[in-house]
């Protein structure tokens, strides 16, 4: 049953980890949710039907990539984000500060905004907090994220605490230029580099904005996982309980159990589909590189215990085929299989907050990855033996 106000209830716990649903005009996400990342209005080797048959709830879609191509005007006039790439459900946009940083040719930042030349073309942007929230108003996306300065990791405390405190002036003006939109969130960004005292302050800050949600930015940059779980566990004794929390970018089945077990309900992340399309794959027992020579002649699917015919249907030689011969349906398939495996991961640690075993999930699927771990290293070590291995 959806709302025409967005709403976010955690319904059970267990330690930090909670499940609930955001509730919203367009539908319901379930929590922990991950949401398939579709930047220029496609998840990309995916039809939009197969992406919410895995279980996704809500997509991204990206401000930068969709100001430049085919532009944020054009979109609106085609009826919006939903209509134009025939997503009916939730879309959570992004602020393009991320691509901003890392994808812009040449950049400034000064307090009015980021002034960027395109990576396509060269042509010269502005993008202001205000211009931030007036693109993702006319993408018609349901969560709107501010504008930030996003810095890479590793960086000076004095780097992290310049563009943490110019994140939090930009929060302001974007809450303001955002108003009030019934159905509909704007989330803040904790900001702070790897200082703790940083990302206290910036969600202390962010959370007497009394915004509709709040993530955490700036990290799955560079840093080591170790560094990134403790930011988390850092701001999260500071983030509004009642409100959703969103990590930003991230990641790997291992971060995001992780992030999962310390209090995070969204996550997004490129790594299912981009791996998919280099012939990575993620399974219960593990990654796979379907590149290897070992799977030339093995006849076993990626999963016959998996329910995504991705998974059960096709052999690992005959995927292996594809991923050789740069086949267009050996991306389509591994994409496939990867966004099942995520969603299905997802669904899994849902059910075990549910039920109040999530410490001995997490165990059952970590101890699922040790042995195929163990596995491949036997596979690997018998193919060196008989000069298979690539």
């Amino acid at each position: 049953m959806t709302t025409d106000q967005f709403t976010f209830t955690v319904t059970k716990s267990d330690g930090n980890a909670r499940t609930g649903e955001i509730r919203m005009p367009r539908g319901v996400i379930r929590t922990p949710a991950f949401m398939p990342v579709g930047t220029a209005a496609t998840v990309k080797a995916m039809y939009p039907d197969q992406v919410k048959a895995l279980g996704a709830d809500v997509v991204l879609g990206n401000t930068y990539h969709l100001m430049l191509r085919p532009s944020a005007e054009r979109v609106a006039k085609l009826g919006g984000l939903h209509k134009f790439m025939n997503w009916p459900y939730p879309i959570l946009t992004d602020s393009g500060g991320f691509q901003v940083m890392s994808l812009a040719a040449l950049r400034k930042i000064d307090e009015t905004g980021v002034t960027f030349q395109s990576h396509i073309d060269g042509s010269t942007h502005v993008m202001t907090p205000e211009r931030s929230i007036e693109i993702q108003g006319l993408l018609g996306s349901d969560i709107q994220m501010q504008l930030d300065e996003c810095v890479r990791l590793p960086c000076s405390d004095d780097v992290a605490e310049k563009a943490m405190r110019l994140s939090l002036r930009w929060a302001e003006r974007c809450r303001i230029a955002f108003g009030e939109q019934p159905g509909k969130a704007m989330f803040g960004i904790v900001q702070g580099g790897a200082v703790e005292r940083l990302r206290v302050e910036s969600a202390k800050e962010l959370a007497d904005l009394n915004l509709k949600g709040y993530a955490i930015g700036g990290l799955a940059v560079g840093e080591p996982q170790d560094v990134m779980l403790r930011m988390i566990e850092t701001v999260e004794p500071h983030m509004p309980k009642e409100k959703p929390r969103y990590l930003m970018g991230v990641g790997t089945p291992d971060d995001i159990v992780e992030a999962v077990r310390r209090g995070v309900d969204m996550f997004d992340c490129v790594m299912p589909t981009r791996a998919g399309r280099h012939g990575q794959v993620f399974t219960r027992f593990g990654r796979m590189n379907l590149r290897n020579a070992k799977y030339a002649e093995d006849i076993r699917p990626l999963d016959e215990g998996s329910k995504c015919a991705a998974s059960n249907t096709y052999s690992r030689a005959y995927l292996h085929h594809l991923v050789r011969s740069n086949e267009i349906l050996g991306m389509m398939l591994l994409t496939w299989n990867n966004l099942a495996y995520y969603q299905d991961l997802m669904a899994g640690l849902r059910k075990a907050i549910a039920e109040g075993r999530l410490e001995d999930h997490i165990a059952e699927v970590k101890e699922g990855w040790a042995k195929g771990e163990r596995d491949g290293i036997a596979e690997h070590l018998d193919n060196m033996a008989t000069g298979g291995e690539d």
